[in-house]
């Protein structure tokens, strides 16, 4: 029923108990003079006594109609007042995303939206203090600034290459392609080093997150050796032309340099499975930390990267050779740390 039915009933029934409380009235007045004929007509003064208590149920039952229009009246306004805000809702024009790039001196902002670059206002409750770099905010169809929201938490995963000033970085994307980026400020604050792995959002070029290198967390498998040559049997002359390959190196650099000797640049064990060639490894470790210590005077850790190799192979240009280069930045970092 709509608010104009409701409205014409609710007079209808105003005017009804108007009428009845008027006839009730006459009634009491008409009763008066016939309690003065009471003695000559007492019937007729049950009469009206019968028709008094009738029009005064049928007011009590008017005022109870009444009551109920006016609250169905009140409910059927609150609905139709919700629906209205529903439908205002429904109707809405959609909101967009941006990110925020720097505030202007006339208190405007420079934010990216959909590719372009452009100078918006924002809400007054909204302070140009309160945003950082990189942050994404919520326009409305003026592409004006109406909400703060966080950090794009997708995007594509590159490669640290080298800090730039400014807050810029050059990053390698997945086909070995260097890009400029621009450290969100979330990042500002983390100690990042050349080879780390970076979240990119790349529709705004921002940098937002360091991500673990789990491609060659995967692949390498980091130890502290506990094995002696001693562990070992049966290959005493090929651990004796190990030791001189790869520990007089390091042990006596300086002898080294002193009569031009180069040392090897690496070592390959090869043979069957079980020959003992990544004990051997393990041992050279152990022992070329032991006799450091030794030597420093204070405890050296050793460090044993196992690489399986097959999964190092990926079908696509480049990958393999960056998985590579991932794995001796590993290596160059453990060897700062101890051997």
């Amino acid at each position: 029923m709509s608010d104009s039915n409701y409205r014409r009933r609710l007079t209808e029934y105003e005017v009804q108990v108007q009428d009845l409380q008027a006839y009730v009235h006459s009634l009491e007045a008409e009763t008066g003079r016939l309690r003065k004929k009471l003695e000559d007509s007492p019937k007729e003064f049950m009469v009206l006594e019968n028709k008094l208590r009738e029009a005064n149920r049928q007011l009590v039952q008017a005022f109870n109609q009444n009551e109920k229009l006016v609250n169905a009246l009140y409910e059927a306004r609150e609905q139709i007042t919700s629906l209205k805000e529903e439908v205002d809702k429904l109707c809405a024009p959609p909101s967009t995303y941006g990110v925020y790039l720097s505030v202007n001196e006339d208190a405007t902002v420079n934010v990216l939206s959909q590719g372009r670059k452009v100078k918006v206002n924002l809400h007054p409750s909204i302070k140009a203090e309160s945003l950082k770099p990189g942050q994404e905010l919520v326009l409305n169809e003026g592409l004006n600034v109406v909400e703060a929201a966080g950090y794009e938490i997708q995007g594509d995963v590159v490669i640290l290459k080298e800090m730039l000033e400014e807050g810029r970085a050059i990053v390698t994307l997945r086909a070995d392609e260097d890009k400029v980026g621009i450290v969100a400020d979330p990042l500002r604050s983390v100690k990042l080093k050349i080879g780390d792995h970076v979240l990119m959002d790349s529709k705004s070029g921002y940098l937002l997150e360091k991500l673990p290198k789990s491609e060659v967390e995967d692949l390498a498998l980091e130890e502290v050796p506990d094995i002696n040559y001693e562990d070992i049997g049966g290959l005493s002359a090929q651990i004796e032309a190990i030791k001189d390959a790869v520990e007089l190196p390091y042990l006596y650099a300086d002898y080294y340099r002193e009569h031009q000797l180069r040392p090897p640049k690496g070592v390959l064990l090869y043979g069957p499975p079980g020959c003992g060639k990544t004990m051997i490894a393990k041992a050279v470790a152990n022992n070329l930390a032991q006799k450091i210590s030794e030597k420093r005077g204070e405890k050296v850790k050793g460090f044993f990267l196992n690489i399986k190799g097959p999964e190092l192979l990926n079908k696509y240009v480049g990958e393999t050779e960056r998985k590579i280069r991932e794995i001796f930045v590993k290596a160059r970092e453990k060897a700062a740390e101890d051997v």
